[in-house]
């Protein structure tokens, strides 16, 4: 008797967990009947002297762990597929370090020594060489006479379309390589820094992450779930750089960021005025 109440009670165990796991699917394919497919296209005014094709990529979700497609996004190849240059990649990585290195490596000229106020010895009578102060460079101690002089700055400013290819080329690479990912909103439902990490696991994102958006004031919970990963940044779309992209293995943008970014950059490369926005970053005026 004993062994057949066993029995039941196996059965009906191993029944009731194929009906939850049952339940379950049912409702994920709910869910998944729910969501209403959306397709971000936007007719551009040169459409029809594009050699390129637009490119497409997916608009994925950050509110659960797991991946759902929300949509799908296209995007103009003159920003996120053009020819890779890893020459103006270079210059534009130089460029910003160097215009915030300063050089503070400084020496003393024969001004600044102490002492050698007097003269070391008459003009003339005693067939030495004329000298007028022991702290003249020919003297052991004395001044240098062409050392480092402190603070020394490196700034200097890259022509302009330098810096919109830098950033097309970047943005280009991210996607070619598969490091781009677009997201309908970077809002989390927790504050947990682990529910991010599970998600960049899940989608193999990372290790280093940078959340792209078009505000500078992020979401609440996105905030504080960043503050203790060191290798996830905010970023807002004004800032986008270069070596910031390159630094992060993966960057995620907002669709809006997205559309800002491919707004701006277009009109920088087809601008009328290019002219006169170039003259005052000339080198030989007066």
């Amino acid at each position: 008797m004993s062994l057949l109440i066993r029995n039941i009670a196996t059965k009906f165990q191993r029944y009731s967990n194929q009906i939850s796991k049952f339940c379950t699917a049912v409702e994920n394919q709910v869910e998944n009947q729910c969501i209403t497919p959306k397709i971000s296209v936007i007719n551009y005014i040169n459409d029809d002297q594009l050699y390129v094709k637009k490119r497409q990529v997916w608009i994925d979700n950050m509110d659960t762990i797991e991946s759902k497609k929300m949509g799908l996004m296209t995007l103009h190849p003159d920003v996120f597929a053009v020819r890779p240059r890893v020459d103006i990649l270079y210059e534009n990585i130089r460029w910003q370090r160097m215009y915030r290195f300063v050089n503070f490596t400084h020496v003393k000229n024969r001004a600044e020594k102490k002492g050698g106020g007097r003269k070391p010895w008459p003009q003339k009578g005693q067939g030495r060489a004329r000298h007028g102060s022991i702290n003249s460079p020919l003297f052991k101690g004395g001044g240098i006479a062409h050392g480092p002089r402190s603070p020394t700055t490196h700034f200097y400013m890259l022509p302009f379309f330098s810096r919109v290819n830098g950033l097309t080329t970047a943005l280009t690479v991210k996607l070619a390589q598969d490091n781009l990912h677009i997201v309908n909103d970077i809002e989390i439902p927790t504050k947990d820094s682990s529910y991010l990490e599970s998600l960049f696991e899940e989608r193999h994102w990372g290790p280093s992450v940078l959340f792209v958006d078009t505000e500078d004031i992020m979401p609440e919970n996105i905030t504080l779930a960043t503050d203790e990963i060191k290798h996830v940044n905010l970023m807002p779309v004004y800032g986008l750089n270069v070596y910031s992209m390159l630094k992060h293995e993966t960057l995620i943008l907002t669709e809006r960021a997205a559309r800002r970014i491919e707004e701006k950059i277009l009109y920088q490369i087809n601008r009328p005025d290019y002219m006169k926005l170039v003259k005052k970053f000339q080198l030989n005026q007066v």
